[in-house]
């Protein structure tokens, strides 16, 4: 039905889409982590704060296992540089992610303030280095990273774990975690009444104008301090995965030109900040949905800026341009993309439906009155 071209391009779409759901919906869990053991001063308090998502973070979570799986069957290249050469990396997020449901299912399971205390932290953990991580993963996936591929197209990473901790990564880093307490704040003022409603609100007026100048930051010296590689002969489009069958300069013409020579792709920016200065504006004043909706506006731009930008490389080398892995040639077989393809078409929608399902049921405010009344059912 699809040629191969076409498939790669839909796949390339398909992955993006799932990125975002993560982003949006795990990054109000990440912000939640965050933000429990500072607006959360009583055990009361951080019971409200922990059951906003108490209902859903395991489902959300699934975002993030259904985005390693779907990399792992449709660039497998891609896969095995990230999952082998950021190994330390890929183990202290999951160690971080350890947190998460040891800490939602048995931080109440004791009545003692030591031990509640402890998880409310370990939630925290779990809620913080996760988003930073991650910020640091994009500042290299821009940078690029150094690896190569032998003639037998086994990956060989060059780098080390300190060397991913440069000053853009780690700014990316700060961005990450930022961006996801701002929008969990946002999330909590909106399922929350009274004075958590409002501490959340505090938190987004002083996080909101950082994540801005930060994004700025970031925007510039993306713009205007760094290289970017280019293409100057492939194999084709629709040939045979082989990300050695191409040429590829070290230095471009640059990201803005990237961006000037494809006059739409500047809509994504411009629709991240404006999504996220709306969310600023709206969320220090009483809105509550549209501050949200918002925020989730402007990730979805800065997301798209990222996979614009990089467009058509998925993982750029420093150490040798050519090993560069793009969407034309580090993906599965044809075979292989049609027969995912089906799958996801099937079985997508159902778990779509049910998540909504989910969110409608189980949505409204939390309230203290809620939480004391029911201390067996609730986390």
């Amino acid at each position: 039905m699809f040629d191969y071209e076409t498939i790669r391009l839909i796949w390339w779409l398909f992955i993006g889409i799932v990125a975002i759901a993560f982003a949006l919906t795990e990054g109000f869990d990440f912000g939640i982590g965050t933000l429990l053991p500072l607006l959360g001063k009583t055990d009361v308090e951080r019971r409200v704060i922990i059951n906003t998502v108490g209902a859903t973070w395991e489902g959300n979570q699934v975002w993030l296992v259904l985005l390693g799986g779907a990399i792992f069957a449709i660039w497998p290249a891609v896969y095995a540089t990230l999952f082998s050469g950021l190994y330390a990396a890929m183990l202290l997020v999951l160690f971080a992610l350890f947190f998460r449901p040891v800490g939602f299912d048995y931080r109440s399971k004791l009545d003692n303030p030591s031990w509640r205390n402890a998880w409310d932290w370990g939630l925290f953990i779990g809620g913080t280095l996760p988003p930073i991580l991650f910020g640091v993963l994009v500042g290299n996936l821009i940078l690029g990273l150094p690896f190569h591929l032998d003639q037998d197209l086994r990956t060989f990473y060059d780098g080390t774990f300190l060397a991913l901790l440069s000053p853009f990564a780690l700014l990316c880093g700060v961005i990450g975690v930022l961006i996801t307490t701002f929008h969990g704040a946002l999330f909590l003022k909106w399922r929350t009444e009274g004075v958590i409603h409002e501490r959340a609100t505090n938190t987004v007026s002083t996080i909101g104008p950082l994540l801005l100048i930060a994004l700025m930051a970031a925007m510039l010296w993306v713009f205007l301090g760094l290289d970017r590689p280019e293409i100057t002969q492939m194999a084709g489009t629709a040939a045979p995965s082989n990300p050695l069958n191409k040429t590829v300069t070290a230095i471009g013409p640059g990201w803005i030109a990237h961006f000037l020579n494809h006059p739409w792709m500047i809509v994504a920016p411009v629709l991240g900040f404006v999504g996220l200065s709306l969310a600023l504006l709206l969320g220090k004043g009483q809105s509550r949905m549209a501050a949200f909706l918002f925020s989730c506006l402007g990730i979805i731009g800065m997301l798209l800026t990222l996979g614009f930008g990089l467009f058509p490389f998925l993982l750029i080398s420093t150490s040798d341009p050519r090993s560069s892995l793009t969407l034309w040639d580090a993906s599965s077989s044809h075979t292989t993309l049609l027969l995912a393809f089906w799958i996801t078409v099937i079985f997508l929608p159902i778990v779509l439906l049910y998540t909504r399902w989910v969110y409608k049921v189980l949505w409204g405010s939390v309230t203290e009155a809620a939480i004391l009344k029911d201390s067996h059912t609730l986390y």
